[in-house]
């Protein structure tokens, strides 16, 4: 997709294009390239196989040698049952064409189940960097409930040739700190076998809907639960992408106490641009020193291609690291999918979007 197209498909209404950022300066973060390695990373206590395995995703599919990075990540069968995610398109029940999609699709890396890699790893992890998700939210409790249960251990996905581990914690929920212990545990091993870890810092309580705002993916709240990732040594931060700001705000009403803030992170740090938003969740990723990458979220049928194609535009300019899009792709025909993956990298090739 040449920029004249991405420009057609966005629109100029947001000012995504060619917006400067006027709180937080580009020349202050530690930006994603083709050293980011060399420049960022070895200063860190990661051992060698790690820095390894990092440099191994940044020089693989279409973004390889960028410094940025596309991840197909299908972890939806048990987070949001198998029957629901793949009626779209049965062919994903078999984990060799998730496989098959990341591959044609030019991703840096594929992030699945510790059953689907272990399926096919044999055949496949020589040809495309693994990342094990090792914790899920089960669905089959009754009544639902929500909270990121280990499924492996992290000696088992090394197993099957995973470069690195996923893990989810649910900041925020009351099942949070076994969560932060148990994650933190694994990261420490990956770690110590040489694996990248890449941490999803989703938020998850009812209170963070207030007068029917929803807060979860406010800038305040997702940008601290980055820092928190990125101190249990997240080597890649999973975060959805901005949309309002003003979450603590919102929790302190009313005589309630919730966390801390200061004005200054709203005025001083932030402003309310889609941008800005976004460049305070990496802002808290220790200034870039742990990448961005941002969510594709849930498929909306015609609207995918503009949202995904949105949504890189935002985390590129913000300073951020990529896109991990899974259900707008896998939640179509293959053909189409592969398309939906090649728009989003487009985007960070093209020299025209660059850091706000």
């Amino acid at each position: 997709m040449t920029y004249a197209k991405i420009v057609e498909l966005i629109g100029e209404d947001e000012n995504l294009f060619n917006y400067h950022c006027q709180a937080i300066l580009k020349d202050t973060l530690h930006l994603p390239g083709p050293d980011y390695i060399d420049r960022v990373c070895l200063d860190s206590s990661r051992n060698i196989q790690t820095l390894r395995n990092l440099e191994l995703l940044y020089q693989s599919g279409r973004l390889g040698g960028t410094g940025y990075l596309s991840i197909l990540p299908v972890d939806q069968g048990v987070e949001h049952s198998a029957g629901a995610s793949f009626s779209a398109n049965t062919i994903y029940f078999d984990p060799e064409n998730i496989i098959r999609l990341a591959i044609e699709g030019g991703c840096n890396a594929v992030a699945t189940t510790i059953g689907g890699l272990s399926a096919i790893g044999r055949k496949y992890a020589h040809k495309i960097p693994f990342i094990a998700k090792i914790n899920h939210n089960e669905l089959l409790t009754y009544p639902d409930k929500y909270n990121q249960i280990l499924f492996t251990s992290v000696k088992n996905a090394w197993n099957t040739g995973a470069v690195g581990i996923g893990a989810t914690i649910y900041f925020g929920s009351e099942e949070s700190n076994q969560q932060l212990i148990n994650v933190s545990r694994a990261f420490e091993q990956a770690h110590d076998l040489g694996m990248v870890t890449i941490l999803w810092c989703y938020l998850r309580n009812e209170k963070f809907i207030q007068d029917k705002v929803d807060y979860h993916t406010s800038a305040d709240l997702t940008g601290q639960a980055n820092y928190l990732g990125v101190t249990i040594q997240a080597d890649i931060i999973k975060q959805k992408l901005p949309n309002n700001n003003g979450g603590y705000k919102a929790l302190n009403r009313n005589g309630k106490i919730f966390g801390k803030y200061n004005e200054e992170m709203y005025t001083k740090l932030c402003t309310q641009h889609p941008i800005d938003l976004c460049r305070y969740q990496l802002l808290n990723c220790y200034m870039g020193r742990a990448g961005l990458i941002n969510s594709g979220g849930a498929s909306k049928g015609t609207e995918d291609l503009k949202a995904a194609v949105r949504t890189a535009i935002i985390n590129k300019r913000a300073g951020g690291m990529g896109v991990i899009a899974g259900r707008k792709a896998f939640q179509r025909p293959l053909k189409e999918g592969v398309a939906l993956l090649n728009a989003i990298q487009d985007v960070y090739l093209e020299k025209q979007i660059d850091i706000a």
